[in-house]
């Protein structure tokens, strides 16, 4: 078995006799030669004779620390010195758990006692009544008991009486003021009220004006741990200096923006709710007070808010910090936009290095499409002067074989032969006949002539056929196509029926109204609802002579349906039968009426009614361009298109119906 001892380091606060009875003391080193100060104890516990000792490093030099001296035996031992008391004995020491010392030390100030009035209780300083002026909140309910006890032996009436002073009576005595402080502070709950309105705490909050760097601290951290007694939630935390976290800088500022404060003012009650006489009245007191501590309340929450916002806006640290983010948010800012200009400029190097790229490339290819061209020019300059030179050779042959003709009669239509040969043939052809012709006589060389006519001749009478089947087969898909685009008068009628019986607003419409026509049209010619709509807008388009013959069709149709023929009555003004007769009979004009002439008409025909003598003439004369029978043809149309118009109406009207 082996044992690994493992050095140590002890701050003792015991007496040096103390110190001296443990048995496990080593080293001794002493600050100085008072026994009662601080001594570092370095202890290093030695192994037993059969226990085996292994050293694995060296024990670190002696360190003196200096520490601040606290707990109770220290304030035992200050106490001591206070009433130069140099006794050791450990009787003193409390043996209760955390209970002060028996010898409590309070301020007897006879004066103050004296000069309070026992019925202004309310005013007086608790504290400093009991002697506890110097500890106040810190006092602890020992201390007040203790410091009460005290206070109480030695100011009792009946011991200032046997001590021969002149005791008042009971209620007019300072004794019932001690007795209501006790009676105060030794309660929990008025205890609580009373430290709320502690008369010597500072409520005033430094100002935000005038603060520098160096005195915010020094003002602000002395009233927030001041402030802090009245927290609910502890620790509260510190303000901190300039070399605080941003994040503990915010956490204090959100601790105190959001304060849960116990302070409460029910001691600054006007009555007391007991007493009251009743039930009524303590409840009206009660409601009375509780006003005025939730007005209080509000006034103390607004004081530490206005102390908070005085810090924060003066607080240095916040200002570093803004001015830190602003130059982060800045160097952000200005590391994106050289981010973005690099990346521009990448993308315009990039675009400009492709423009280039294209430019070479189009530039070759031009080069090399004039080179081409230049190449396809010589060719052509070679094959031109090739066909040249052979047409001529050919021409020269035949003229030497006198166009292979066997009487007169054939040299004009050889020689027309020979041009359409020379035009017709190409190249390879033309060296091919020139080499038959030159190798042989003149009965093979007609021959072969005769044959390469015949040969060109059948050729082009097949590509005649194949081009008059091609026209042919166009003509057919254009006259089907011209024949579908053709809207005949039953289906024009159907159209106007349709649009009139499926008004605008009708769901679908045009595939509803292209659905009748389909249904009711005898022409066998599918429709559909584009076509449909661009007839529509066409007819609602058409010029008067169009309408004029759409309406004399269906008045046709209706007078055929009625099987009697309508009888026109006649006017004092209608036309002889023998204008009847064909235009070109009797000298008619026979050029559309343009608008001008159908608004003169119109204005001559209102000037001279029918009881004007020589009415026509008068209206002709009106019109120039245009005879008194051009008038009277042109005012019987009108009539003719009115009436049927109106026919096509009524019989619209009936169908309805």
């Amino acid at each position: 078995r082996k044992t690994y001892w493992i050095g140590c380091r002890e701050i003792a606060w015991l007496p040096l006799p103390l110190l001296l009875s443990s048995c496990c003391l080593s080293i001794l080193l002493a600050n100085n030669n008072d026994s009662t100060d601080m001594v570092t104890i370095l202890t290093l516990p030695s192994a037993a004779e059969e226990d085996e000792t292994e050293v694995y490093a060296k024990l670190s030099a002696p360190v003196i620390a200096s520490v601040e001296p606290v707990g109770k035996w220290f304030a035992l031992h200050h106490s001591r010195k206070l009433r130069h008391n140099s006794s050791t004995d450990n009787s003193e020491l409390s043996e209760d758990n955390g209970e002060e010392s028996s010898d409590v030390e309070i301020e007897h100030d006879i004066d103050y006692l004296r000069s309070l009035d026992p019925k202004d209780w309310k005013n007086q300083d608790h504290y400093a009544v009991l002697g506890l002026r110097f500890l106040r909140n810190k006092a602890s309910d020992d201390v007040i008991k203790k410091a009460y006890r005290k206070i109480v032996l030695r100011h009792h009436p009946d011991k200032r009486r046997n001590a021969g002073e002149n005791v008042l009576d009971t209620d007019d005595d300072y004794f019932s003021c001690i007795t209501k402080a006790f009676e105060t502070l030794g309660n929990v709950a008025k205890r609580r009220a009373f430290d709320s309105i502690d008369p010597e705490f500072d409520n005033a909050i430094p100002s935000s004006n005038n603060i520098t760097k160096e005195s915010f601290f020094e003002l602000f951290t002395d009233v927030f741990d001041q402030n802090s007694r009245w927290s609910l939630k502890q620790p509260v935390p510190k303000l901190g200096d300039m070399s605080t976290d941003m994040n503990d800088v915010d956490s204090f500022y959100s601790f105190w923006y959001n304060f849960d404060s116990w302070r409460e003012f029910s001691y600054l009650d006007e009555e007391e709710k007991e007493k009251g006489e009743n039930r009524e009245e303590r409840r009206w007191i009660e409601k009375q007070n509780k006003s005025a501590r939730l007005k209080r309340k509000k006034e103390e929450m607004t004081r530490i808010r206005q102390l908070v916002d005085n810090a924060y806006n003066s607080d240095p640290r916040i200002q570093k910090f803004k001015d830190d983010e602003k130059q982060k948010k800045l160097a952000y800012k200005k590391a994106r936009q050289d981010a973005v200009k690099a990346k521009a400029a990448e993308e315009e190097k990039i675009r400009l290095e492709a423009l280039e790229a294209e430019r070479k490339i189009k530039q070759k290819e031009e080069e090399e499409a004039r080179a081409q061209l230049e190449a396809n020019r010589k060719a052509k300059d070679i094959v031109k002067k090739a066909l040249k030179k052979e047409r001529k050779a050919l021409r020269t042959l035949c003229k030497e074989k006198k166009y292979y003709m066997k009487n007169d009669s054939e040299l004009v239509k050889h020689m027309a032969e020979l041009d359409k040969l020379c035009e017709l043939l190409s190249l390879e052809s033309l060296e091919s006949m020139n080499k038959q012709l030159v190798n042989c006589d003149d009965a093979t060389g007609r021959m072969h002539f005769l044959k390469r006519i015949a040969d060109l001749n059948k050729e082009l009478d097949k590509e005649k056929e194949q081009l008059f089947a091609t026209t042919q087969k166009t003509s057919c898909n254009n006259t089907t196509t011209s024949q579908k685009n053709q809207w005949p008068h039953d289906d024009m009628q159907l159209l106007i029926k349709a649009v009139n019986l499926f008004p605008a607003g009708t769901n679908e419409r045009w595939e509803v109204v292209a659905g009748y026509i389909n249904q009711h049209s005898v022409t066998g010619i599918t429709r559909n609802a584009k076509e449909v709509l661009v007839k529509a807008k066409e007819l609602k388009k058409l010029d008067s002579t169009l309408k004029d013959e759409v309406n004399k069709q269906a008045y046709n149709k209706f007078e055929k349906k009625l099987q009697k023929p309508v009888v026109a009555v006649k006017e004092e003004s209608a036309i002889s039968e023998r204008f009847d007769c064909p235009a070109e009979q009797h000298g008619l004009n026979l050029a559309p009426w343009t608008p001008e002439e159908q608004r003169l008409l119109e204005q001559a025909l209102k000037t001279y009614p029918s009881s004007t003598v020589d009415r026509w003439d008068r209206i002709a004369e009106s019109l120039p361009g245009r005879s008194k029978k051009d008038c009277m043809k042109r005012y019987k149309d009108l009539v003719e298109m009115v009436r049927a118009k109106k026919a096509v109406q009524q019989n619209a009207v009936k169908t309805k119906q």
